[in-house]
Parts: structure tokens; sequence; C-alpha cells
């Protein structure tokens, strides 16, 4: 493969292909849009609201010098014993209160609504409510994580790295720059490498009830690398941070011998070639201020990294291939002799 064989348009596939050279205009640009396209910005604007009240959740409602409402279980049980479940239809039913639709109530709000109906009743209420047990919202985590159970959301917010750090991450099997977060139907792809890898820490991001968390697993995540190399080889991916100069090392650099050191691609697809060319990204390997300009350019998954052959490399081949040819044509011939004498 050379540079000329890749810009020509003389064939239809060739007019699918673009040549971009690697330059440090080029890792500049990848740089910009890379810290462009971090964080979503409707991620970073939620800001979570004060909890609500939900089915499912337990509540402890105390009333100050009437522990016959308060601890109607008797004081000796546990807290739990005491608590009182929010129904599935959103409802509570207190004593001296009736019943009361209390899902989509703030804590605050609850607790003014039982204090003006226990005003009837008992002078001047003095009344506490808490949340023992919160089930009503939930985030839910798929993928390479060690427990996915789902998470609960109570009166304390929820961020994207606490729950990643109470699931804790699988890190033989995560692909940790595909992580996904599902909101509203809308997708939200997130790199947790690169998120945390400039050197600060990422700004949190809030979860809101019901958000699904899905991280990928490495083992469809895959660059090849292949052409005249030590070895051959395909890599997986954990982090996006894997440069050409690590892919090129890990499978034992150039082939001294039979490579061409300006012929170093990055093949790059794209979904449809009808849309938009594939990339092709060519290093200039000759010169050792190549390799300061590799060790900036990331590999994606997917792209085939490939080294050509030299020139002697490709005559040699064409010799290997001749010559088997040639014995056969003179054995041929040989046997035609015998055979007339």
């Amino acid at each position: 493969m050379s540079t000329s064989d890749l810009v020509r348009n003389d064939k239809p596939e060739n007019s699918q292909v673009e040549l971009v050279p690697i330059t440090p205009k080029l890792l500049a640009m990848n740089r910009a849009s890379a810290r462009a396209a971090a964080i979503p910005p409707a991620l970073l604007a939620y800001q979570p609201e004060p909890y609500r009240i939900g089915s499912g959740d337990t509540l402890y409602i105390t009333v100050w010098d009437h522990p016959e409402l308060t601890s109607p279980a008797g004081p000796q049980q546990q807290t739990l014993a005491n608590g009182r479940l929010v129904r599935p239809d959103g409802t509570l039913f207190y004593p001296y209160v009736g019943t009361l639709k209390v899902a989509g109530m703030s804590i605050e709000e609850l607790r003014k609504a039982i204090s003006d109906k226990l005003a009837t009743y008992v002078e001047k209420p003095q009344v506490d409510v808490s949340v023992i047990g919160y089930a009503s919202q939930r985030v839910f985590l798929q993928g390479a994580f060690m427990k996915t159970d789902p998470q609960p959301i109570n009166a304390v917010p929820l961020t994207l790295a606490q729950a990643i750090g109470t699931a804790t991450i699988n890190t033989e099997q995560a692909s940790l720059s595909g992580l996904v977060l599902t909101r509203d139907g809308h997708d939200y792809h997130l790199d947790l490498d690169a998120l945390n890898g400039s050197g600060g820490m990422a700004p949190d991001i809030y979860l809101k009830p019901g958000d699904h968390i899905y991280l990928p697993y490495n083992d469809r995540q895959e660059a090849y690398v292949i052409g005249e190399v030590v070895r051959p080889m395909a890599l997986n991916f954990k982090t996006s941070d894997l440069t050409l100069t690590q892919a090129l090392g890990r499978a034992g650099g150039l082939n001294q011998t039979t490579s061409k050191g300006k012929a170093v691609y990055v093949i790059r697809g794209v979904e449809d070639l009808e849309q938009a060319p594939a990339k092709v990204f060519q290093l200039d390997a000759r010169s050792p201020a190549a390799f300061a300009l590799a060790d900036q350019f990331k590999v994606k998954p997917g792209d085939v990294v490939f080294v050509g052959p030299a020139g002697i490399t490709r005559w040699n081949r064409f010799l290997s291939q001749l010559l088997p040819l040639s014995g056969l044509i003179s054995n041929a011939a040989s046997a035609n002799y015998n055979f007339d004498r």
C-alpha cells in the first residue's frame, strides 16, 4: 500500500477513503474535540430536587411526648418495627389522621400535614418524619460491574461516581471508555478513563430516578496490528488512552528487515461509507520525531494498524512465489526432453 494508491480516485472504492497525515495540527484538533465532548452539558445541568416520598418507602413518624403514636409496637422494638410502609397506591394510614395521599410529598410537606391533622386531638403537636427505608426511587446498573443490584436514591443526592464505586468495576473485563447513561430515553456516552485522566477530578454528575447505567465488556473492543510488525495481534481495550506507540510496542515494533517506515497506517472505518469516507491516518516513522506524534495519537476500537512492506520485501516475496513456478517449468521441460529421447 502506498500513498498514491490511497488517494487515487480511478476506482470506486478509493473514493471512499480519505488519507490524513498524522501531524501536530491533527493532534491538537483531536484533543480539542475530546475535551468538548467529555461530558454532555445536559448531564451537568441536572440538579436533584428535594426527596419526594414514593410507594414502597418506609417512614418513621415521631410525635414528641406521645409514645403511643410514635412506637405502637412498643419502645423495646427496633425502629423498623415501628416504621410505616407507603402502600402501592401511594397512601399511608396514621392514627387520628386517617389515610393520607403521601406519594409525591416532600418530608417537610408530610410533617406539616400530619401536624395540622393531629392539632384537633393533640395540643401543639411536635411531629418529626424521617425515611428509614428507601425503595421508590432507584437507578439500575448492568454490564461489567461486580454488583448490579439496583441502588436507591435517598435524601442525599446520588452521583454517578458514588453509584459506580458501590457497584465496583470489573477491571479485567470492563471497557472504561464506553459507559452509557440512559436518561428519559436518551443515551449519553461517557469515557470514564478520560474524565479522570486530565489531572483533576471529574465534575459531579447527579443521577435521576430511573437512570440506567451500562458498562460494556471489552471482549468486542479490539484494535488490530497487522503487516510488517514482529507479532501481528489483536489488542483488547480497557481504557481510551491506547496510543499508536503503545499498539506498535505491544506488537513488538516494526520489523526492521521487512517494514517500510513511511508506510505506517491507521485505518478507521465508518458505519456508512455512502455518507462519509473511511479515514486512513499515515505516520512517517522514518525519523525519531515521528514517534513523539505516535505517542499522542489515540487508537480507537475497531482500528486496523497496518505497517507496509519495504520495496526489497515485495521483491523477495515476488521471487519466492516465482521460484517454485520456475522449478516446476524446468522439471516439466526436462521430462519432455527425456521423453523425446
